[in-house]
């Protein structure tokens, strides 16, 4: 995610505003004194935030994830990365008549819209169990799936980030396609659709579509083994071919190449390979794209984790920063 918003409108170093609970947790210092950890998000980003010598008498009682709340505090540097120091903090109320749409992190395009392409997607299928497959899926999860990111933190971690991330995936492997003629397009379009549905129930997905952690399913056993386990079960429901359905398993099995990564097995046939490159290109273009946000022409970003503590170059040479000049 990008610069908080609350910050890049902050006057010097002290910020003022509202934004939303992503996560917090009541910790102790060396000391003994007790402090509240916080992330607090915007629909610009997040940020690390610290109320130290927490008093509830003073500060409030109860601070959950997905509450709407007013701080004022001052930004700091913390091992290269922004942190707010909080000094007040309260609860919104209704007379405050907050616009949620500047807090919660939403993707750039219509959820029903993205939802919409990929499902026409589908319907193009002539392989009648790959479209029923994919469809039902779709189907039974739309609801959730209008909503969720794509991640607690990294990659597309916005409302309806796990369709947008999809959607290029999908976009992607329609341009890559036609130009090898041993693909079977339908089979790759069905990978780079289903390659991360299981995130909906590996993340703990709020009504906001937030994701403030995981779940059990998810720490035991990630969206890697939930995705074999659903196509398995639909296919299984709709008597779907075993041969079909095996190549979807591996599809999903193999999205992340390695073990590195999470896939015990690497791809094996090309579509595989086809949806593991593009589901990893995505990813790290928009963790770049991210991270250069807030840079400025001939800048360097902070060091980004997900991309092997890379500094990432704004060269300045960007269609949008051309069009500005």
């Amino acid at each position: 995610m990008g610069r908080m918003r609350l910050l890049s409108e902050a006057g010097g170093s002290t910020a003022e505003g509202f934004c939303l609970v992503k996560n917090v947790q009541v910790r102790t210092n060396i000391k003994g004194s007790i402090y509240l950890d916080f992330v607090l998000a915007d629909c610009g980003g997040e940020v690390a935030a610290k109320l130290w010598d927490y008093d509830p008498a003073l500060h409030g009682k109860e601070y959950e994830p997905e509450q709407v709340i007013k701080v004022r505090g001052s930004i700091t540097l913390w091992k290269e990365s922004e942190q707010l120091k909080i000094e007040r903090i309260r609860l919104a109320t209704e007379e405050d008549a907050v616009d949620m749409s500047l807090l919660v992190p939403c993707a750039p395009y219509s959820s029903e819209e993205m939802y919409a392409e990929l499902f026409e997607t589908t319907e193009a299928f002539k392989d009648d169990d790959l479209r029923r497959l994919t469809q039902y899926i779709l189907k039974t999860n739309k609801a959730l799936l209008l909503r969720a990111p794509a991640a607690v933190k990294m990659h597309h971690a916005t409302r309806g980030g796990l369709l947008h991330h999809t959607l290029s995936v999908l976009k992607a492997a329609k341009a890559i396609c036609p130009l090898y003629e041993g693909l079977d397009e339908e089979l790759v379009f069905a990978g780079a659709i289903l390659h991360d549905i299981a995130k909906l129930s590996e993340m703990d997905i709020s009504e906001l579509g937030l994701a403030a952690g995981y779940t059990a399913k998810g720490r035991l056993i990630g969206h890697i083994g939930l995705g074999i386990n659903m196509i398995g079960s639909v296919s299984e429901l709709l008597d779907i071919s075993d041969a079909l359905c095996m190549l979807m398993q591996h599809m999903v099995l193999s999205h992340h190449s390695v073990a590195e990564y999470g896939s015990p097995k690497p791809p094996m046939f090309p579509e595989a390979e086809l949806v593991a490159q593009l589901d990893m290109l995505d990813s790290r273009l928009y963790e770049m794209f991210d991270a250069l946000e807030a840079v400025p022409k001939g800048g360097f970003s902070e060091r980004v984790y997900a991309l092997e503590d890379r500094h990432i170059f704004n060269h300045g040479r960007a269609k949008a920063n051309l069009e500005e000049q």
